[in-house]
């Protein structure tokens, strides 16, 4: 079985988050991480290697050559191959130009599955990967908290309101994945090593199929951002001023219990 799982080095919003002057992120200028859901979506890949010999992972991203730090923390953590996506034409992509830049970089390679997390924390969209399978006539299922490997199927826990779904699709299929799928590994000492030695393959603007310039970076982004700040505004909130401290406990337990916190 094949697995490509897509990361994404993104900010680190506790160092502070830079804008350049056209409103993108001036990623250059912040400390990074990789994305919290790509980095569940790749621990359920290396738990579904674990589980079915002859599995390989390989890990794809587009970014700035120093993405090429996220892309050797998976390969210590397990993975077999890395990729790195990098080209200027291909600086400013919003969600589309994204998708379809990682979907011309995965059709040059053999996948049974592709799993992306659900949403990077630098945008929120939860766009990215539902969009690559549709560049790549795949079928997905997305907000998965659990993933198993039936035969040529695939079935996932699929994460619903209150409650969840159980679906079952036929490979190649792409996953969006949660966090809840299960606790990241630690990169050992050995597998450290051995990712600063593996050569990572780098791709640029010719290496990606069947994917027009006009879908690529900046000028192929169809969302334009208007404004950008660090600054967020907040309301006054909702206030209340219960008669007595249980009235106050019952308010807040009554509050957390609607938004399925408890």
């Amino acid at each position: 079985m094949k697995i490509v799982v897509c990361v994404k080095q993104v900010p680190d919003t506790k160092g502070g988050v830079k804008f350049k002057p056209d409103g993108t992120l001036d990623r250059a200028a912040m400390l990074a991480i990789m994305n919290p859901d790509d980095k569940a979506g790749l621990e359920a890949a290396l738990k579904i290697k674990d589980e079915n010999p002859g599995t390989t992972v390989t890990v794809i991203t587009m970014g700035l050559p120093k993405a090429d730090e996220v892309l050797r923390e998976a390969l210590a953590m397990g993975a077999d191959d890395a990729i790195l996506v990098t080209d200027r034409v291909l600086g400013g992509a919003d969600t589309w130009a994204t998708s379809s830049t990682l979907a011309g970089a995965i059709r040059n390679l053999d996948y049974d599955i592709i799993i992306t997390g659900r949403q990077a924390i630098d945008g929120d969209t939860a766009q990215v990967g539902p969009q690559i399978s549709e560049h790549l006539d795949i079928p997905v299922i997305s907000y998965a908290e659990e993933i198993k490997i039936d035969g040529d199927s695939v079935i996932v826990k699929r994460q619903f309101e209150d409650r969840y779904h159980m679906l079952k699709v036929k490979m190649p299929c792409l996953i969006t994945a949660l966090a809840e799928l299960g606790e990241d590994r630690y990169m050992t000492p050995g597998g450290i090593f051995d990712a600063y030695q593996t050569e990572v393959t780098v791709w640029g603007r010719k290496d990606l199929k069947d994917v027009p310039d006009s879908d690529l970076g900046l000028a192929g982004s169809p969302t334009k951002i208007a404004k950008a700040s660090d600054r967020v505004a907040k309301g006054a909130g909702e206030k209340v001023t219960p008669d007595t401290p249980k009235d106050a406990v019952a308010y807040i337990v009554g509050k957390l219990s609607e938004k399925h916190v408890i």
